[in-house]
Protein backbone atom coordinates (compact mmCIF):
# COMPACT_ATOMS: atom_id res chain seq x y z
CA UNK A 1 0.00 0.00 0.00
CA UNK A 2 1.44 3.11 -1.10
CA UNK A 3 2.06 6.24 1.92
CA UNK A 4 -0.60 7.96 -0.10
CA UNK A 5 -2.81 6.20 0.64
CA UNK A 6 -2.14 5.19 4.29
CA UNK A 7 -2.57 9.16 4.67
CA UNK A 8 -5.71 9.13 3.21
CA UNK A 9 -6.98 6.84 5.88
CA UNK A 10 -6.25 8.90 8.38
CA UNK A 11 -9.03 11.02 7.31
CA UNK A 12 -11.30 8.59 6.80
CA UNK A 13 -14.41 8.43 9.07
CA UNK A 14 -14.63 4.73 8.72
CA UNK A 15 -11.29 2.99 9.54
CA UNK A 16 -12.36 -0.96 9.10
CA UNK A 17 -15.59 -0.10 9.92
CA UNK A 18 -14.52 1.43 13.40
CA UNK A 19 -16.85 4.43 13.55
CA UNK A 20 -16.56 5.19 17.50
CA UNK A 21 -12.78 4.31 17.79
CA UNK A 22 -12.50 7.41 14.71
CA UNK A 23 -14.85 9.88 16.84
CA UNK A 24 -12.87 9.03 19.58
CA UNK A 25 -9.70 10.29 17.86
CA UNK A 26 -11.31 13.37 16.61
CA UNK A 27 -12.92 14.17 20.04
CA UNK A 28 -9.37 14.35 21.16
CA UNK A 29 -7.86 16.46 18.70
CA UNK A 30 -10.53 18.99 18.51
CA UNK A 31 -11.09 19.65 22.22
CA UNK A 32 -9.81 22.69 23.70
CA UNK A 33 -9.35 21.69 26.76
CA UNK A 34 -5.59 20.46 26.45
CA UNK A 35 -2.85 21.84 25.94
CA UNK A 36 -2.90 22.93 22.27
CA UNK A 37 -0.93 19.92 20.76
CA UNK A 38 -3.73 18.13 18.20
CA UNK A 39 -2.70 14.81 18.63
CA UNK A 40 -2.25 14.60 22.49
CA UNK A 41 -5.12 14.09 24.84
CA UNK A 42 -5.62 15.84 28.37
CA UNK A 43 -3.50 14.00 31.04
CA UNK A 44 -5.04 11.90 33.66
CA UNK A 45 -5.84 13.15 37.18
CA UNK A 46 -5.51 10.54 40.01
CA UNK A 47 -7.01 11.26 43.56
CA UNK A 48 -4.75 9.58 45.89
CA UNK A 49 -6.78 10.28 48.83
CA UNK A 50 -9.59 7.99 48.03
CA UNK A 51 -9.72 4.78 49.83
CA UNK A 52 -6.92 5.55 52.43
CA UNK A 53 -7.09 4.77 56.21
CA UNK A 54 -6.52 7.74 58.95
CA UNK A 55 -2.80 6.09 59.85
CA UNK A 56 -1.90 6.33 56.40
CA UNK A 57 -3.56 9.75 55.68
CA UNK A 58 -1.15 10.89 59.18
CA UNK A 59 1.52 9.09 57.78
CA UNK A 60 1.46 10.97 54.52
CA UNK A 61 1.37 14.80 55.79
CA UNK A 62 4.33 13.66 58.13
CA UNK A 63 5.89 12.69 55.21
CA UNK A 64 5.15 15.74 53.21
CA UNK A 65 5.93 17.95 56.22
CA UNK A 66 9.69 16.17 56.41
CA UNK A 67 10.07 16.86 52.45
CA UNK A 68 8.86 20.51 53.23
CA UNK A 69 11.49 21.44 55.80
CA UNK A 70 14.75 19.60 53.64
CA UNK A 71 13.47 21.49 50.55
CA UNK A 72 13.64 24.57 52.54
CA UNK A 73 16.42 23.27 54.28
CA UNK A 74 17.90 23.05 50.48
CA UNK A 75 16.90 26.63 49.48
CA UNK A 76 18.76 28.03 52.27
CA UNK A 77 22.32 26.22 51.73
CA UNK A 78 21.61 27.40 47.95
CA UNK A 79 21.21 31.20 48.77
CA UNK A 80 23.79 31.11 50.71
CA UNK A 81 26.01 29.33 48.33
CA UNK A 82 25.21 31.32 45.30
CA UNK A 83 25.64 34.66 47.70
CA UNK A 84 29.08 33.40 48.60
CA UNK A 85 30.18 32.06 45.06
CA UNK A 86 29.14 35.42 43.61
CA UNK A 87 31.17 37.02 46.03
CA UNK A 88 34.19 35.25 46.69
CA UNK A 89 34.78 32.96 43.60
CA UNK A 90 33.22 34.33 40.57
CA UNK A 91 30.74 32.59 38.49
CA UNK A 92 33.07 31.18 35.93
CA UNK A 93 34.91 28.98 38.53
CA UNK A 94 34.15 25.48 38.79
CA UNK A 95 32.53 26.04 41.96
CA UNK A 96 29.99 29.03 40.45
CA UNK A 97 29.12 26.72 37.72
CA UNK A 98 27.82 23.78 39.62
CA UNK A 99 26.02 25.91 42.21
CA UNK A 100 22.89 26.96 40.06
CA UNK A 101 21.89 23.26 39.70
CA UNK A 102 21.12 23.25 43.69
CA UNK A 103 17.44 22.85 44.13
CA UNK A 104 15.15 25.58 44.92
CA UNK A 105 11.77 25.39 46.88
CA UNK A 106 8.63 27.03 44.55
CA UNK A 107 5.83 28.44 46.15
CA UNK A 108 3.81 25.53 46.07
CA UNK A 109 5.98 23.70 48.39
CA UNK A 110 6.07 20.71 45.85
CA UNK A 111 7.86 20.29 43.00
CA UNK A 112 11.71 21.54 43.10
CA UNK A 113 13.28 23.77 40.32
CA UNK A 114 16.57 25.16 39.26
CA UNK A 115 18.47 27.98 40.47
CA UNK A 116 19.08 29.92 36.37
CA UNK A 117 22.65 30.25 36.23
CA UNK A 118 23.78 34.09 35.32
CA UNK A 119 23.45 35.25 31.14
CA UNK A 120 26.14 36.51 29.55
CA UNK A 121 24.89 39.16 26.64
CA UNK A 122 25.26 37.21 23.88
CA UNK A 123 23.14 34.28 25.60
CA UNK A 124 20.27 36.89 26.96
CA UNK A 125 20.03 38.55 23.08
CA UNK A 126 19.37 34.69 21.84
CA UNK A 127 17.20 33.49 24.54
CA UNK A 128 15.02 37.00 23.97
CA UNK A 129 14.93 37.15 20.19
CA UNK A 130 13.58 33.08 20.10
CA UNK A 131 11.12 33.83 22.82
CA UNK A 132 9.65 36.14 20.39
CA UNK A 133 9.54 34.05 17.92
CA UNK A 134 7.94 31.24 20.45
CA UNK A 135 5.46 34.07 21.21
CA UNK A 136 3.73 34.94 17.36
CA UNK A 137 0.97 32.65 16.92
CA UNK A 138 -0.07 31.68 13.14
CA UNK A 139 -2.45 34.10 11.29
CA UNK A 140 -3.57 32.43 8.59
CA UNK A 141 -4.69 35.76 7.40
CA UNK A 142 -1.56 36.76 6.85
CA UNK A 143 0.46 37.45 3.75
CA UNK A 144 3.84 36.72 5.24
CA UNK A 145 2.69 33.43 7.20
CA UNK A 146 0.37 32.25 3.77
CA UNK A 147 3.72 32.94 1.69
CA UNK A 148 5.67 30.39 4.07
CA UNK A 149 3.17 27.87 3.79
CA UNK A 150 3.42 28.07 0.23
CA UNK A 151 7.57 27.63 0.51
CA UNK A 152 7.08 24.83 2.63
CA UNK A 153 4.64 23.03 -0.10
CA UNK A 154 7.35 23.71 -2.78
CA UNK A 155 10.02 22.44 -0.63
CA UNK A 156 8.23 19.37 -0.24
CA UNK A 157 7.12 18.46 -3.53
CA UNK A 158 9.15 20.56 -6.14
CA UNK A 159 7.39 18.61 -8.61
CA UNK A 160 3.94 19.55 -8.16
CA UNK A 161 1.80 22.85 -8.27
CA UNK A 162 0.70 24.86 -5.52
CA UNK A 163 -2.51 23.94 -4.10
CA UNK A 164 -4.93 26.62 -2.66
CA UNK A 165 -4.75 27.74 0.92
CA UNK A 166 -7.41 25.44 1.10
CA UNK A 167 -7.22 21.44 -0.52
CA UNK A 168 -7.72 18.21 -0.01
CA UNK A 169 -4.11 18.50 -0.96
CA UNK A 170 -2.80 19.55 2.07
CA UNK A 171 -3.63 16.49 3.64
CA UNK A 172 -1.00 14.44 1.82
CA UNK A 173 1.52 16.61 3.79
CA UNK A 174 -0.14 15.61 6.99
CA UNK A 175 -1.84 18.27 7.95
CA UNK A 176 -5.57 16.98 9.83
CA UNK A 177 -7.61 18.86 7.22
CA UNK A 178 -7.65 21.28 3.77
CA UNK A 179 -6.83 24.35 5.80
CA UNK A 180 -3.47 23.82 7.76
CA UNK A 181 -3.62 27.12 9.39
CA UNK A 182 -6.16 25.36 11.77
CA UNK A 183 -3.48 22.91 13.09
CA UNK A 184 -0.83 25.44 14.41
CA UNK A 185 -3.02 25.85 17.94
CA UNK A 186 -0.41 24.50 19.65
CA UNK A 187 2.41 25.37 18.07
CA UNK A 188 2.55 28.48 16.48
CA UNK A 189 4.51 30.30 13.64
CA UNK A 190 7.93 29.11 14.91
CA UNK A 191 6.34 25.28 14.15
CA UNK A 192 5.77 26.28 10.75
CA UNK A 193 9.79 28.08 10.62
CA UNK A 194 10.62 24.68 12.06
CA UNK A 195 9.71 22.81 9.13
CA UNK A 196 10.80 24.96 6.37
CA UNK A 197 14.30 25.27 7.96
CA UNK A 198 14.45 20.69 8.27
CA UNK A 199 13.54 21.23 4.85
CA UNK A 200 16.44 23.55 3.82
CA UNK A 201 19.10 22.69 5.77
CA UNK A 202 18.35 18.67 5.91
CA UNK A 203 16.34 17.90 2.52
CA UNK A 204 17.13 14.37 2.29
CA UNK A 205 16.04 13.32 6.44
CA UNK A 206 13.19 16.18 5.25
CA UNK A 207 11.98 14.04 2.33
CA UNK A 208 12.85 10.47 3.78
CA UNK A 209 10.29 11.27 7.06
CA UNK A 210 7.58 13.09 4.89
CA UNK A 211 6.85 10.25 2.44
CA UNK A 212 7.97 7.75 5.52
CA UNK A 213 10.88 5.80 3.52
CA UNK A 214 12.35 4.17 6.33
CA UNK A 215 11.85 1.12 7.71
CA UNK A 216 8.75 -1.13 7.94
CA UNK A 217 5.32 1.55 8.47
CA UNK A 218 2.09 1.14 10.40
CA UNK A 219 -1.48 0.64 8.26
CA UNK A 220 -1.95 3.62 10.94
CA UNK A 221 0.79 6.32 10.34
CA UNK A 222 1.20 9.29 12.48
CA UNK A 223 0.66 12.66 10.02
CA UNK A 224 3.92 14.02 9.43
CA UNK A 225 3.00 18.23 9.43
CA UNK A 226 1.05 17.76 12.58
CA UNK A 227 3.69 15.52 14.37
CA UNK A 228 5.99 18.42 13.32
CA UNK A 229 3.82 21.02 15.34
CA UNK A 230 3.44 18.74 18.49
CA UNK A 231 7.32 18.19 18.17
CA UNK A 232 7.75 22.74 18.96
CA UNK A 233 5.22 22.59 20.91
CA UNK A 234 6.86 20.10 22.96
CA UNK A 235 10.26 21.83 22.66
CA UNK A 236 9.11 25.08 24.06
CA UNK A 237 7.79 23.37 26.79
CA UNK A 238 11.07 21.33 27.85
CA UNK A 239 13.13 24.50 27.34
CA UNK A 240 10.53 27.01 29.59
CA UNK A 241 10.22 29.29 26.78
CA UNK A 242 7.28 30.62 28.00
CA UNK A 243 8.42 31.22 31.31
CA UNK A 244 10.68 34.39 32.80
CA UNK A 245 14.01 32.76 33.30
CA UNK A 246 15.18 28.55 32.37
CA UNK A 247 14.38 26.45 35.40
CA UNK A 248 14.46 23.14 34.14
CA UNK A 249 17.80 21.14 33.17
CA UNK A 250 17.20 20.56 29.94
CA UNK A 251 16.94 24.55 29.93
CA UNK A 252 20.02 25.54 31.20
CA UNK A 253 21.54 23.16 29.34
CA UNK A 254 20.24 24.42 25.80
CA UNK A 255 21.11 27.87 27.11
CA UNK A 256 25.16 27.10 26.50
CA UNK A 257 23.98 25.43 23.14
CA UNK A 258 22.49 28.62 22.22
CA UNK A 259 25.48 30.59 23.15
CA UNK A 260 27.34 28.48 20.29
CA UNK A 261 24.67 28.79 17.42
CA UNK A 262 21.52 30.90 17.36
CA UNK A 263 20.14 28.48 15.06
CA UNK A 264 20.14 25.79 17.86
CA UNK A 265 16.35 25.53 18.21
CA UNK A 266 15.69 24.89 15.09
CA UNK A 267 18.46 22.03 14.62
CA UNK A 268 17.21 20.73 18.03
CA UNK A 269 13.86 20.31 16.16
CA UNK A 270 15.19 18.46 13.53
CA UNK A 271 17.07 15.88 15.25
CA UNK A 272 14.13 15.67 17.42
CA UNK A 273 11.87 14.62 14.99
CA UNK A 274 14.10 11.83 13.12
CA UNK A 275 14.70 10.71 17.10
CA UNK A 276 10.54 10.38 17.01
CA UNK A 277 10.47 8.51 14.08
CA UNK A 278 13.10 6.10 15.31
CA UNK A 279 11.53 5.09 18.27
CA UNK A 280 8.55 5.30 16.00
CA UNK A 281 9.69 2.41 14.40
CA UNK A 282 11.23 0.36 16.95
CA UNK A 283 7.85 0.55 19.16
CA UNK A 284 6.23 -0.70 16.37
CA UNK A 285 3.67 1.75 17.01
CA UNK A 286 0.66 2.90 15.38
CA UNK A 287 -1.39 6.59 15.76
CA UNK A 288 -3.02 6.11 19.15
CA UNK A 289 0.40 5.48 20.32
CA UNK A 290 1.76 9.04 19.03
CA UNK A 291 1.75 10.53 22.77
CA UNK A 292 3.62 8.11 23.86
CA UNK A 293 6.17 8.13 21.56
CA UNK A 294 6.39 11.60 21.76
CA UNK A 295 7.09 11.40 25.73
CA UNK A 296 10.06 8.96 25.00
CA UNK A 297 11.37 11.12 22.38
CA UNK A 298 11.51 13.95 24.76
CA UNK A 299 13.23 11.32 27.99
CA UNK A 300 15.78 10.46 24.94
CA UNK A 301 16.25 14.38 24.35
CA UNK A 302 16.64 15.40 27.63
CA UNK A 303 19.51 12.56 28.27
CA UNK A 304 21.10 13.95 25.25
CA UNK A 305 21.33 17.17 26.72
CA UNK A 306 22.59 16.21 30.10
CA UNK A 307 25.34 14.49 28.75
CA UNK A 308 29.40 15.63 29.59
CA UNK A 309 31.11 17.45 26.60
CA UNK A 310 27.90 18.53 24.75
CA UNK A 311 29.24 22.38 23.81
CA UNK A 312 26.83 22.59 20.50
CA UNK A 313 23.62 20.47 18.87
CA UNK A 314 26.19 18.87 16.33
CA UNK A 315 27.79 16.81 20.01
CA UNK A 316 24.68 15.40 20.37
CA UNK A 317 24.19 11.47 19.54
CA UNK A 318 21.73 11.71 17.87
CA UNK A 319 22.32 14.69 15.37
CA UNK A 320 24.00 11.76 13.23
CA UNK A 321 20.65 10.68 12.18
CA UNK A 322 20.44 13.83 10.39
CA UNK A 323 20.86 13.41 6.30
CA UNK A 324 21.28 16.63 4.23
Amino acid sequence: MSSTTLRRRLHHRDLDGKRNERYEVNQSMSSDDDLGEPLLGPHNRYDHSEGCTLAEILDEGRAQERLHWTLLFSHLIAQWAQWLANIVLGSGSFIGRFLPFLPLLTQSGSTTKLLPPPLNPLQEARLKHLKLRVAVPFDGSSVQHQDALKQLWLLAYPNREFPSLKSELWKDMGWQGCDPSTDFRGGGYVSLENLIYFAKEYPKSFQNLLNKQNGERSEWEYPFAVAGINISFMLVQMLDLQSGKPSTLAAIHFLDLLSEDDRAFDDLFCIAFEMLDAQWLAKRASYMEFNDVLKSTRTQLERELALEDISSVKDLPAYNLLAR
